[in-house]
């Protein structure tokens, strides 16, 4: 599905486990609760895209577009952001643990509650 164009498209809850989306056109698309483990979403569009209580753990994003999307409760939890364009996204109560953020930008992003903590290590035991 890479370039794919799902402009306005209804994903609710869809599993797109390890989904190659590159470049695809996602703006206003329905991602609530969808699965995202692992998916490949780079340079892809999302803005304005619902992707509340969505599970992009472990996500390849690197330049995604999201800008004015509901990341609402969505688990980004160890996912690669770098270069992510997050502008006006609602990101509160998501979960940002380990999350790749190396020049993302969060400009007018709603980060309350958000969970920004590094990963758990065991050297440090």
């Amino acid at each position: 599905m890479s370039q794919a164009n799902l402009f306005t498209a209804n994903l609710y809850e869809a599993d797109l486990t390890d989904a190659n989306l590159r470049g695809a056109e996602l703006n206003r698309a329905n991602l609530s609760k969808a699965i995202l483990l692992g998916a490949y979403l780079g340079k892809a569009h999302l803005s304005k895209a619902n992707l509340s209580e969505a599970d992009l753990s472990k996500a390849h994003l690197c330049g995604t577009h999201f800008i004015q999307a509901n990341l609402s409760r969505a688990n980004l939890s160890e996912a690669d952001s770098n270069e992510d364009n997050f502008s006006g996204a609602d990101l509160s109560e998501s979960n940002l643990t380990g999350a790749h953020l190396l020049g993302a930008l969060l400009r007018h992003a709603h980060l309350q509650k958000a969970c920004l903590r590094k990963p758990f290590s065991k050297e440090l035991i």
